[in-house]
């Protein structure tokens, strides 16, 4: 049995408790939990019933843990990103396991410091990517690899879904902020999506990104982003995403030379042409063949577990002392894809990835000009951690 501390108890961290105490991930046991409010406690009375320990913080956790008051296995980390790379530093070095909700931090340069940690350590890392989880993205990263149908030629995603009234950035002071949620979209619903679009196609080469802060809200950071991108090979691609569209659509569309993937309403579709386009274009001889090629439902088979399946999945992996499915060091990936992203769109121009360090400095600097911060620091983000824990709703 796995003991489990549980820091951040806001809304997902809450929805992860439940799973657990509802038996959905059975060889995981609850031993700790960070501060929580009073009607959250309420509503997990099997908390109160097991005597569990709240600590006011992180922190206090941590401590508890250092002196012997309290065993762990791991810890599952649920807090505002900007607290990620310290806690889940300090989780590993002392001995502890973990699962970290996404995304890894802010900064590129936190996803690294965590990953040095976690690779020198030996322990299992692991991050709540849980669309990997999906057996469509599964089926699509499939077929992309297998070059079935050829290499990628296009890569569209829309992705509007993410609607949000602005009750939901004034619940938590927090939110829709510079100094605790980083960012916007790109930093707070979009991670899984740049995660999937990383992963079936591959890291972009090139990317020019417009980000319009506080567009349909009064917030301080993106709610709309649209962005072009290049792949290795000549492939591009858009991506755009906002909180602030209604009627909501996700429609994820790959081009590959003979075929083309569309994932749409809960079903993926192919239309495959059945011949090589390569070979047709160059022999053709009627120039104004409308090319429509054959339509077909793709079964994806297996469920889609979600938040739960990365959860067996992490305490599978402690249990079995084998690799995630989702390993921790690939938060780097989709922060190294929204740095970009923002750095390109503040700067008005094309940004090659990777970026070196020093243009990240260049991206603080131009976050601070633009909005007339502080730079963000997380090391120095301790105190604030600490009052985010009580209202984080991740």
């Amino acid at each position: 049995m796995i003991k489990l501390g549980i820091i951040g108890m806001g809304n997902m961290g809450c929805q992860y408790a439940r799973m657990i105490l509802d038996g959905g991930i059975s060889h995981v046991e609850i031993a700790a939990i960070t501060r929580i409010k009073p009607q959250q406690l309420e509503r997990l009375p099997e908390l109160m019933d097991r005597a569990v320990p709240i600590y006011a913080s992180a922190h206090e956790l941590f401590e508890a843990v250092r002196s012997g008051l309290l065993y762990l296995d791991g810890v599952l980390i649920v807090t505002p990103q900007m607290c990620h790379e310290e806690q889940v530093i300090e989780a590993l070095e002392l001995g502890l396991h973990v699962l970290c909700d996404k995304p890894s931090g802010v900064f590129s340069s936190q996803a690294r410091h965590m990953n040095e940690v976690a690779q020198e350590s030996g322990l299992v890392f692991s991050m709540m990517f849980h669309q990997r989880m999906n057996p469509i993205y599964q089926k699509m990263k499939e077929i992309v690899e297998s070059e079935k149908y050829g290499k990628i030629k296009r890569v569209n995603w829309v992705i509007t879904d993410w609607y949000r009234p602005d009750g939901y950035y004034d619940s938590v002071a927090w939110r829709g902020t510079w100094r605790m949620d980083g960012g916007g979209i790109l930093l707070n619903q979009c991670p899984h999506n740049l995660d999937l679009l990383q992963w079936i196609c591959g890291m972009p080469e090139r990317v020019q990104a417009f980000c319009k802060e506080g567009k349909y809200h009064k917030i301080e950071v993106e709610d709309e982003v649209s962005a072009y991108l290049e792949f290795t090979g000549g492939a591009t691609g858009t991506f755009y995403a906002t909180t602030g569209e209604a009627p909501g659509m996700n429609r994820l569309e790959i081009s590959l030379e003979d075929a083309l993937l569309v994932c749409e309403n809960g079903s993926l579709r192919v239309c495959e042409l059945g011949f090589q386009e390569s070979e047709y274009r160059r022999t053709a001889t009627n120039y104004f063949a409308s090319l429509k090629g054959t339509w077909k439902e793709v079964a994806c088979p297996g469920e889609d577990t979600m938040h739960k399946g990365v959860l067996r999945d992490f305490a599978d992996s402690i249990l079995e002392k084998k690799t995630p499915f989702v390993e921790g060091t690939e938060g780097l990936k989709s922060l190294l894809l929204s740095n970009a992203m923002y750095l390109s769109s503040w700067q008005k121009r094309m940004v090659e990835l990777p970026v070196t360090e020093a243009e990240y400095l260049t991206f603080e600097e131009a976050f601070c000009k633009e909005f007339k911060a502080k730079p963000m620091d997380a090391k120095k983000q301790g105190n604030n951690c600490i009052q985010a824990e009580e209202g984080s709703t991740k």
